[in-house]
């Protein structure tokens, strides 16, 4: 019997296989809400990780962010983005995935993130190491926050109100400089695989950050709120990082939090 990742990673490929041929074709989009944007893609890969998921796992909860993903009374749990990078996606910005996270009491003990345009699958299950098509994985070895490269994102509706431009600013300025790919999958798959040393985001939702979480820890990194208290899948704020910068990033947040900041915002029109 295949083992759960092993059935997650098929899955993965599978709808990975369908988001790329609908990418090739190029298609339009509609609007959720306000800003949020959704694509045909996105509904039919749900439909598909979801049956594939109820076929294999008829007792599991299913949880994700579109319509159609219920829960049940299980110990097991999937946490599934069929589309991460919807707006990258339906722009043709091609920085997108699919993410399938599974906890049990809890616990994540497997999960896959799958990114069909340059065909790299991270994966990772508990105590078992992490992964990038089947290559064993480590988080970077960058000791200095100064020497380090992070991402981060912002959200596509009320902007205006995110206090992350704060952040954004003073941790710019101490870096080598801060990425945003637009998926925070995407963004912790990089942090396990050592591409940059870290992330952080509020708002995010669990599946966004389920599986990655994960994979970064198998990886050596280390991962909390941004005020060092222990990770929560529905908590305000995640940092993830290669755990050697934690203490450091944490404590710059924590200046920002209070209102200290080290490098005053530049006027809009410079004196």
């Amino acid at each position: 019997m295949p083992s759960y990742l092993e059935t997650a990673t098929e899955i993965a490929r599978e709808a990975g296989a369908l988001l790329s041929n609908y990418f090739e074709r190029g298609i339009g989009f509609d609007l959720k809400g306000d800003y949020d944007l959704v694509t045909e893609a996105d509904r039919l890969s749900e439909k598909l990780v979801v049956e594939r998921l109820r076929s294999h796992f008829p007792a599991h909860s299913v949880l994700g962010e579109e319509g159609g993903l219920r829960e049940q009374r299980s110990e097991y749990c999937w946490y599934v983005d069929p589309l991460d990078g919807t707006t990258n996606f339906a722009h043709g910005y091609p920085a997108f995935n699919v993410t399938l996270g599974l906890e049990r009491s809890g616990e994540m003990i497997a999960g896959v993130i799958f990114d069909p345009i340059r065909q790299e699958l991270f994966s990772a299950e508990l105590g078992g190491g992490a992964y990038l098509n089947g290559r064993r994985v480590h988080a970077s070895k960058v000791a200095a926050l100064e020497s380090a490269l992070l991402a981060t994102g912002f959200p596509s509706r009320k902007r205006h109100e995110n206090v992350n431009v704060h952040f954004f600013h003073q941790v710019s300025m101490v870096t080598h400089g801060i990425r945003r790919s637009g998926s925070a999958a995407i963004d912790l798959a990089y942090v396990a695989c050592g591409r940059l040393e870290g992330f952080w985001e509020f708002g995010l939702n669990p599946w966004d950050m389920a599986a990655g979480l994960l994979i970064c820890a198998e990886a050596g990194g280390r991962s909390s709120d941004m005020k060092g208290a222990p990770a929560d899948l529905r908590g305000p704020h995640i940092a993830v990082s290669n755990s050697l910068i934690h203490d450091e990033l944490i404590s710059l947040f924590g200046d920002v939090f209070a209102g200290r900041y080290r490098f005053p915002m530049p006027p809009i029109y410079p004196a």
